[in-house]
């Protein structure tokens, strides 16, 4: 069996990275290699590939078969491409100045091509970043706005159970509102008034009871004053009557 060009894995558990190696196709794939050619590392973007150009091309001039991956590893190096460029140099279908200048070309493509997919990736990269914060932003303003609603609800929640007169009057219009101080004086007046008034109407009072005293004494009076008339009245009556009875008796008597 030919010899092989093929990865040996090395590295950590799910960190892959790989050796590429040329080995007898009956040893297993970590088992003892030839030679080593060169390193492949899948984990970074783009993935990094070292690799000894010379030595790879004169193993694959010599006849040693890649694997499909090292074949792809090769043929992104430009590896294969020399060999094919050399196999027509060999046939006289080439000069080796037209096959040099041939894959001159074709690397200063291939790195253009590399540069534009790494900056295209970069600014990708950034853009998806910008709108990564953009958008934490909103959701950020957006907590705050509605906690800084929770909170005045609260606040004002507190503030009217605490204090449901000032409430009332903050609710009033501007022209019906009355300031606390004018508030208080105008009370202060009315107690004043009222005490006035009181005072005033005390003498009044008493004035009327002696009013009604001297009614009643009046009344009193006069009723004794009926009285007395009446008992004179009615001993008038008496007096007449033992004359009137004798006048009648003489009378009778003729």
């Amino acid at each position: 069996m030919p010899t092989k060009i093929r990865l040996q894995r090395k590295g950590k558990k799910r960190r892959p990275f790989y050796h590429l190696v040329v080995a007898d196709g009956r040893v297993p794939r970590d088992g003892k290699f030839i030679e080593k050619l060169g390193t492949y590392d899948p984990m970074t973007s783009p993935a990094t590939i070292k690799l000894d150009f010379d030595r790879s091309l004169y193993w694959i001039q010599v006849g040693a078969q890649p694997t499909d991956t090292a074949r792809s590893i090769l043929s992104h190096k430009g590896v294969m491409l020399k060999h094919h460029l050399l196999k027509g140099v060999k046939k006289g279908a080439l000069t080796e100045e037209q096959a040099e200048d041939r894959f001159q070309e074709w690397i200063k493509e291939k790195e253009t091509k590399r540069q534009k997919s790494v900056s295209e990736k970069e600014l990708s990269d950034k853009e998806k970043q910008k709108k990564i914060i953009e958008e934490e932003r909103k959701v950020n303003e957006a907590r705050a706005e509605k906690i800084a609603k929770k909170k005045a609800e609260e606040t004002l929640k507190e503030e009217k159970e605490s204090k449901p007169a000032e409430d009332v009057k903050e609710d009033l219009p501007k022209t019906e509102k009355i300031d606390e101080k004018e508030a208080e004086s105008e009370e202060k007046k009315k107690e004043d008034t009222k005490t006035e008034i009181k005072e005033k109407e005390t003498p009044k009072a008493e004035s009327k009871k002696e009013d009604k005293a001297e009614d009643k004494k009046e009344d009193k009076a006069e009723s004794k004053k009926e009285d007395k008339a009446e008992a004179a009245k009615n001993n008038d009556n008496k007096e007449e009557s033992p004359t009137d009875s004798n006048a009648k008796n003489k009378e009778d008597k003729k």
